[in-house]
């Protein structure tokens, strides 16, 4: 990690992190990572060493993660959202040491603990990239549509494309939890360009809002349904938002009616989507302008190609392979993306993943395009639309939404129906529409949940 330490010790006094405790300049932040070195050394802890961490996004967390990698561990970032499968994700990560980071009143405590799995075999990539003396990570995907595959990254390869420095990184924050790819590359974007990571203790929006006025955050990252959100709410208008210079959405389809939205709020502000997954890695992109979805992908080291409808990756900084799958790479290093696009020229357009279109009678159905529309409804907080079996056309169209304010469950349904039947092909118009009691409609890192969990629903069905 030569090249990142001397970066930190050019950058010097400038703010690396800011948060409601303090600031932390470049020097500082320099000055832990070799303080936790030495931490960690005294707990034994050497290279090849797979180690859990848990811990939420902080200056001395960053800090701590990259004594890791200096160290040469293969490291798994651990949500507290996600204690309940901490024991699947450290056997499949073969960890042999769990550190956890917790925030009292004094400060924070931080344990280092040794795991025992005598009976699991390190596996084989693992066993590759020890050999190598290769530091890693291990993030898992969202798992929003399947089960939720481990993913091992090589340190090095994943952080070539931030070594070359472009133009000075803007003060950030941290919306991406440290787990999720989207939030390693927020932070290696950001540090190792000289910016300032900005922290706040949640993700609720009048948190991140008031974060936003009093710490000047210039660059908001957040997915579609977060930004849903916060404009239906109408949070924005208490806060002084007018330092914010760029949002940029990915993770998911933005709908178009939330991006229009968004521009007619934010008029002052660059509108930018991103685009990457757990397995390649977030690449470059260029939106054609800010009330567009139409992207350019790619940059040095990406290939790019579209078979069938359907988007296919080559990376230098893809995964070294999944953990707990088979390998997903063609023979040639092509990754299926699973995400059907549209093409015009050198730009793209997401239409959606093809494992969630939904087809009716033989006809497609994308969600994020119905969505988008049924978002521009009265009362409609959010929406989320998803498949279900039918024995008649095959799959019907399921729409489950989050309501503003309490409405009869019937009257509701024959509104949506009606207004749906005015200006849909009938393909469209859902044929299960139900209520969500609960905020489930997104799941921890901000994605619209397509699962199915009909049971916390009121269903409305003819």
């Amino acid at each position: 990690m030569s090249w990142a330490k001397q970066r930190f010790l050019e950058f010097g006094e400038r703010p690396v992190a800011v948060s409601e405790s303090g600031s932390v300049t470049y020097a500082e932040f320099a000055h832990r990572i070799a303080g936790w070195r030495a931490v960690i050394e005294a707990w034994g802890v050497v290279a090849g060493d797979r180690v859990g961490l848990v811990a939420e996004h902080h200056i001395d967390t960053v800090a701590l993660m990259l004594a890791l990698i200096d160290r040469g561990c293969i490291v798994m970032p651990l949500s507290a959202d996600d204690r309940a499968l901490f024991e699947e994700r450290i056997e499949t990560a073969c960890a042999n040491k769990l550190i956890t980071m917790e925030a009292n009143s004094r400060g924070s405590t931080t344990r280092c603990r040794s795991l025992t799995h005598a009976d699991i075999a390190v596996h084989p990539l693992i066993q590759r990239m020890i050999a190598a003396g290769a530091p890693g990570f291990v993030i898992f995907t969202s798992g929003s549509t399947d089960k939720q595959k481990a993913v091992l990254f090589d340190y090095e390869r994943m952080t070539k494309a931030y070594r070359t420095k472009r133009r000075e990184a803007l003060r950030t924050l941290v919306f991406y939890k440290l787990d999720h790819i989207a939030g390693l590359d927020t932070l290696f974007y950001v540090i190792f360009n000289g910016g300032t990571i900005v922290t706040c203790p949640s993700r609720q929006a009048a948190v991140i809002c008031a974060c936003i006025q009093r710490h000047s955050v210039e660059l908001l990252p957040a997915t579609p349904s977060f930004l849903t959100m916060l404009l239906m709410s109408g949070t924005y208008q208490k806060y002084d938002l007018s330092s914010l210079k760029v949002i940029s959405y990915g993770t998911e389809v933005m709908p178009s009616s939330t991006l229009a939205r968004l521009q007619q709020v934010f008029s002052r502000v660059a509108l930018k989507q991103t685009y990457g997954l757990s397995e390649l890695g977030a690449l470059a992109t260029k939106s054609r302008d800010s009330s567009s979805k139409w992207m350019k992908i790619g940059g040095q080291g990406v290939d790019v190609k579209v078979h069938g409808g359907t988007l296919w990756i080559k990376s230098e900084q893809a995964m070294v392979g999944y953990l707990n799958a088979p390998n997903p790479f063609d023979e040639h290093g092509w990754y299926n993306t699973g995400d059907a696009v549209a093409v015009d020229g050198e730009y793209f357009q997401i239409l959606g993943r093809e494992s969630d279109v939904i087809n009716v009678a033989g006809e497609k159905v994308f969600p994020a395009e119905l969505e988008s529309f049924l978002l521009t409804l009265d009362n409609v907080k959010d929406v989320v639309v998803r498949k279900k079996k039918s024995p008649v056309v095959g799959q019907l169209v399921w729409a489950e939404f989050l309501l503003e304010s309490a409405e009869e469950p019937a009257t509701f349904r024959k509104r949506a129906i009606e207004h749906c039947q005015r200006h849909l092909a009938p393909f469209k118009v859902p044929g299960l529409i139900t209520i969500a009691t609960t905020d489930n409609v997104v799941g921890s890192r901000f994605k619209k949940i397509r699962k199915s969990h009909q049971e916390h629903s009121n269903v409305i069905e003819e």
